[in-house]
């Protein structure tokens, strides 16, 4: 579907019994990447994407004037989709977290 132009995003609070909220995101990315979309792509459906189909014009993207949850990681996701869970800070509203709970992330 995507190689047809089928848009597409990545979110949901639903599915298997035991799902994760946090964790069973990156196990969504890397289940995207294993289908054949690209980590760049996977990472946009996850948020750029996300937020079109959300209809949010304030979040998806890093820009001034929108709100900014994000992660600055360890190592570069283009490179391996597993690379989103190397956490080293998390921002919430631009502002973050303080090291002890970020550290909690990792």
């Amino acid at each position: 579907l995507a190689d047809a132009g089928v848009p597409y995003g990545m979110g949901t609070d639903s599915g298997p019994p035991g799902r994760v909220p946090g964790y069973a995101e990156h196990w969504e990315l890397q289940l995207m990447v294993e289908a054949g979309i690209t980590p760049a792509a996977a990472i946009r459906a996850a948020t750029s994407q996300a937020a079109v189909f959300l209809g949010a014009k304030d979040l998806g993207t890093i820009e001034p004037g929108k709100w900014a949850d994000f992660v600055v990681l360890d190592a570069d996701p283009l490179a391996n989709i597993m690379n989103t869970r190397r956490i080293r800070r998390v921002y919430i509203a631009g502002q973050p977290l303080a090291a002890p709970l970020a550290a909690a992330v990792r």
